[in-house]
Protein backbone atom coordinates (compact mmCIF):
# COMPACT_ATOMS: atom_id res chain seq x y z
CA UNK A 1 0.00 0.00 0.00
CA UNK A 2 0.69 3.71 -0.67
CA UNK A 3 -0.13 5.87 2.31
CA UNK A 4 -0.15 10.29 1.81
CA UNK A 5 -0.37 12.35 4.42
CA UNK A 6 -0.84 15.92 3.98
CA UNK A 7 0.00 18.83 6.42
CA UNK A 8 -0.32 22.32 6.24
CA UNK A 9 -3.97 23.56 6.07
CA UNK A 10 -5.76 25.87 7.94
CA UNK A 11 -7.20 29.98 8.18
CA UNK A 12 -5.49 33.04 7.42
CA UNK A 13 -6.74 35.93 5.82
CA UNK A 14 -6.38 37.05 2.31
CA UNK A 15 -3.46 37.90 0.96
CA UNK A 16 -1.61 36.01 3.69
CA UNK A 17 0.68 32.67 3.02
CA UNK A 18 0.26 28.69 3.05
CA UNK A 19 2.71 25.75 2.62
CA UNK A 20 0.59 22.49 2.40
CA UNK A 21 3.07 19.64 2.47
CA UNK A 22 2.18 15.81 1.27
CA UNK A 23 5.06 13.03 2.40
CA UNK A 24 4.18 9.66 0.50
CA UNK A 25 5.34 6.48 2.22
CA UNK A 26 4.67 2.37 2.01
CA UNK A 27 5.73 0.41 -0.99
CA UNK A 28 6.58 2.65 -3.48
CA UNK A 29 9.57 1.87 -6.50
CA UNK A 30 9.12 5.27 -7.53
CA UNK A 31 7.23 8.34 -8.06
CA UNK A 32 5.97 9.98 -11.32
CA UNK A 33 3.77 13.27 -10.93
CA UNK A 34 2.57 14.50 -7.81
CA UNK A 35 -0.16 17.09 -7.56
CA UNK A 36 -2.62 18.82 -5.68
CA UNK A 37 -6.21 19.14 -6.48
CA UNK A 38 -8.53 21.38 -5.05
CA UNK A 39 -12.56 20.68 -4.00
CA UNK A 40 -15.09 23.72 -2.70
CA UNK A 41 -18.47 23.22 -1.73
CA UNK A 42 -20.29 22.40 -4.32
CA UNK A 43 -17.76 22.33 -6.97
CA UNK A 44 -16.06 19.78 -8.86
CA UNK A 45 -12.69 18.75 -7.93
CA UNK A 46 -9.90 20.41 -10.19
CA UNK A 47 -6.54 20.75 -10.59
CA UNK A 48 -4.40 23.57 -8.92
CA UNK A 49 -0.70 22.33 -9.57
CA UNK A 50 1.23 19.32 -10.84
CA UNK A 51 4.91 18.49 -10.91
CA UNK A 52 6.60 15.76 -13.35
CA UNK A 53 9.69 13.53 -11.74
CA UNK A 54 11.55 15.40 -14.31
CA UNK A 55 10.79 18.89 -12.87
CA UNK A 56 8.47 20.14 -14.98
CA UNK A 57 4.79 21.86 -13.56
CA UNK A 58 1.67 23.14 -14.90
CA UNK A 59 -0.69 25.64 -12.76
CA UNK A 60 -4.43 26.52 -12.97
CA UNK A 61 -4.59 29.59 -14.72
CA UNK A 62 -6.12 30.73 -11.04
CA UNK A 63 -3.60 29.94 -9.38
CA UNK A 64 -0.58 31.39 -11.88
CA UNK A 65 2.15 33.67 -10.36
CA UNK A 66 0.78 32.96 -6.46
CA UNK A 67 1.53 29.19 -6.18
CA UNK A 68 4.30 27.13 -6.96
CA UNK A 69 5.09 23.62 -6.23
CA UNK A 70 8.29 21.40 -5.86
CA UNK A 71 9.21 18.52 -4.82
CA UNK A 72 11.97 16.66 -2.62
CA UNK A 73 12.63 13.17 -4.20
CA UNK A 74 14.57 12.41 -1.77
CA UNK A 75 11.85 12.42 1.14
CA UNK A 76 9.08 11.35 -1.50
CA UNK A 77 7.13 14.59 -0.98
CA UNK A 78 5.47 17.65 -2.45
CA UNK A 79 5.07 21.01 -1.67
CA UNK A 80 2.82 24.11 -2.55
CA UNK A 81 3.20 27.15 -1.35
CA UNK A 82 0.24 28.97 -1.51
CA UNK A 83 0.93 33.33 -1.29
CA UNK A 84 -1.64 36.19 -2.25
CA UNK A 85 -4.48 34.28 -0.89
CA UNK A 86 -7.69 34.82 -1.98
CA UNK A 87 -11.03 33.85 -0.45
CA UNK A 88 -11.83 32.01 -3.76
CA UNK A 89 -9.02 29.82 -3.02
CA UNK A 90 -10.89 28.27 0.00
CA UNK A 91 -11.56 24.84 -0.30
CA UNK A 92 -10.47 21.13 0.64
CA UNK A 93 -6.98 20.64 -0.72
CA UNK A 94 -6.39 16.83 -2.19
CA UNK A 95 -2.44 15.88 -2.51
CA UNK A 96 -2.12 13.05 -5.42
CA UNK A 97 0.55 11.19 -6.52
CA UNK A 98 1.33 8.71 -9.33
CA UNK A 99 3.62 6.20 -8.14
CA UNK A 100 4.91 2.66 -9.29
CA UNK A 101 4.37 0.11 -6.75
CA UNK A 102 6.87 -1.81 -5.52
CA UNK A 103 6.39 -5.59 -5.95
CA UNK A 104 3.80 -5.22 -8.63
CA UNK A 105 5.40 -2.26 -10.54
CA UNK A 106 2.05 -1.95 -11.22
CA UNK A 107 1.13 2.10 -11.74
CA UNK A 108 -1.48 3.42 -9.49
CA UNK A 109 -3.28 7.00 -8.80
CA UNK A 110 -3.12 7.41 -4.52
CA UNK A 111 -4.97 10.60 -3.04
CA UNK A 112 -4.00 12.21 0.22
CA UNK A 113 -6.96 12.49 3.28
CA UNK A 114 -7.48 15.94 2.16
CA UNK A 115 -6.52 19.11 4.29
CA UNK A 116 -8.88 22.10 4.94
CA UNK A 117 -7.51 25.88 3.67
CA UNK A 118 -9.94 28.58 4.44
CA UNK A 119 -9.14 31.81 3.37
CA UNK A 120 -10.97 34.84 5.24
CA UNK A 121 -11.52 37.94 3.46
Amino acid sequence: QVQLVESGGGLVQAGESLRLSCAASGSIFSINAMGWYRQAPGKQRELVAIITSGGSTNFADSVKGRFTISRDNAKNTVYLQMNSLKPEDTAVYYCNVQAVHLLSRGVGYYWGQGTQVTVSS
